[in-house]
C-alpha cells in the first residue's frame, strides 16, 4: 500500500512538473504584449485621420461650403421672389373678380391660365435649379474627394505607412497614430500655392 502511495505521489509531482514545464515553455513562446511581434496588427506601420476636423480646417473644403451656402441662399431669394410673383398675380385675379373687373368669363380664365403657368414655369425652374446645385454639388466633392485622396498619397509615398485609417471606421484608435493636423497643415499649404498663382 505504502509503494502504490509513493508512486501516487511520484506520478503527481511529475505530472505537475511536467505541466508547469510545458506552461512555462507557452509562456517562452507567446509574444510579450510590449513584444514588436506581438501581433500582425502590432506590426503595421498605421495611423488615422479624423475627417470631420479635415473638412472643417481644410480651405479648399471651407471655401467650397461658403460656395455651397452662397448658391443655397440664391436659391432661396429665387423660390422667394417668384412665389411672391405668384401671390401678387393671384391677389390681383382675386381683387379684380372682387370689383367686377373682369368684362367677361374669357378674360377671368386667360387669368387664371396664366396664373397656372406662371405656377408650371417656377415649378420647372426651381426643378431645374435644383438639379445644378446637385450637380455642383457632386463636383465640389469629387473635387474635395481627389484633393484630399491625391495629397495623401502623395505624402504617404514620404512616409511610408501600411495603412490610414478614418477614424470614424474604428471603434477605438490611440490618439498617438492620429495625422490629421499634418494632413490638414500639408492640404492647406498645397491649396494657398494653387490660389495665390
Amino acid at each position: 500500500m505504502k509503494i502504490l502511495y509513493r508512486t501516487l505521489q511520484l506520478s503527481l509531482i511529475l505530472l505537475f512538473v511536467g505541466l508547469f514545464t510545458s506552461c512555462n515553455k507557452a509562456k517562452d513562446e507567446t509574444p510579450n504584449a510590449d513584444s514588436p511581434k506581438s501581433d500582425a496588427t502590432a506590426m503595421l506601420n498605421i495611423r488615422y485621420i479624423d475627417k470631420d476636423s479635415l473638412l472643417h480646417n481644410y480651405n479648399l473644403a471651407k471655401d467650397l461650403s461658403e460656395a455651397m451656402l452662397r448658391t443655397s441662399d440664391n436659391y432661396e431669394n429665387i423660390q422667394r421672389q417668384k412665389a411672391n410673383e405668384i401671390q401678387k398675380f393671384a391677389a390681383q385675379i382675386e381683387n379684380k373678380y372682387k370689383t367686377n373687373g373682369y368684362l367677361s368669363e374669357a378674360s377671368f380664365n386667360a387669368d387664371q391660365q396664366k396664373l397656372q403657368k406662371m405656377q408650371q414655369d417656377a415649378q420647372a425652374y426651381l426643378a431645374n435649379l435644383e438639379r445644378n446645385i446637385q450637380n455642383e454639388m457632386i463636383q465640389n466633392n469629387i473635387q474635395l474627394n481627389d484633393s484630399v485622396e491625391n495629397f495623401i498619397k502623395a505624402y504617404n509615398k514620404e512616409k511610408g505607412y501600411e495603412i490610414i485609417f478614418d477614424k470614424a471606421a474604428c471603434l477605438f484608435i490611440d490618439e498617438k497614430y492620429d495625422i490629421t493636423d499634418e494632413i490638414i497643415k500639408g492640404l492647406n499649404e498645397r491649396y494657398n500655392k494653387v490660389e495665390s498663382k
